[in-house]
């Protein structure tokens, strides 16, 4: 009779050990998953904190806001592929009618290297121009370094989101003047720009 009994105590047993094998595994899986920060971590909430100085320091043409928020070696791409630095970027705050009546970024990812952050979000720039209103609307990426317990941006990339591309293009609006900071460089290949000089491409000749 016990060992009758033996049986079965030996099956339950293999059974409660393979359930808490699996349980184990999964839970180990699930650690093994970064957690997402979320808009109501302290983390988060000090990004987007950092965004919003960097776009009032844009729209009220504030040149101390910009040199708390972009490093000294700072280089910005901008969604038509000029490259520009700090100081470029603080220049072009005083020349009229340059900037934007209006920025909004939106930080929507923050990912943490040692003291680096990388910042990915969307923004909506607005201007006033000569038809009316005009919006670019795009996705940025922003690395900032943390630095005597501020964070400073080296490194800035836009891109217009695709629906919104031929439009920017053809209606941003121009100034018409310049500021006498250095020009920015021009990454070829990558946006040659409405008015580019470059040949087209020759055109393929279709077999006989």
């Amino acid at each position: 009779m016990i060992e009758g009994m033996g049986k079965p105590s030996r099956t339950f047993s293999a059974a409660v050990l393979g359930l808490l094998s699996l349980s184990l595994n999964a839970g180990g899986q699930q650690a093994a998953q970064p957690a997402k920060p979320s808009a109501a971590t302290p983390a988060f909430r000090e990004m987007q904190a950092v965004e919003d100085r960097w776009s009032d320091a844009i729209t009220k043409r504030d040149q101390y806001g910009m040199e708390l928020v972009l490093a000294p070696q700072f280089i910005g791409i901008s969604a038509s592929g000029d490259v520009t630095t700090r100081n470029q970027q603080i220049a072009g705050l005083f020349v009229k009618g340059s900037g934007p009546d209006s920025l909004e970024q939106k930080v929507i990812s923050v990912r943490f290297v040692g003291e680096v952050a990388i910042v990915n979000g969307t923004y909506v720039i607005s201007w006033k121009t000569e038809k009316g209103p005009f919006q670019e609307k795009g996705i940025f990426s922003h690395v900032f370094e943390h630095v005597h317990n501020n964070w400073l941006c080296l490194n800035s990339q836009r891109t217009v989101v695709a629906e919104d591309v031929k439009r920017a293009v053809q209606e941003k609006p121009k100034s018409t003047k310049r500021s006498d900071a250095a020009l920015p460089m021009h990454i070829p290949l990558v946006y040659k720009g409405p008015e580019s000089t470059q040949p087209a491409p020759p055109s393929a000749t279709p077999p006989p």
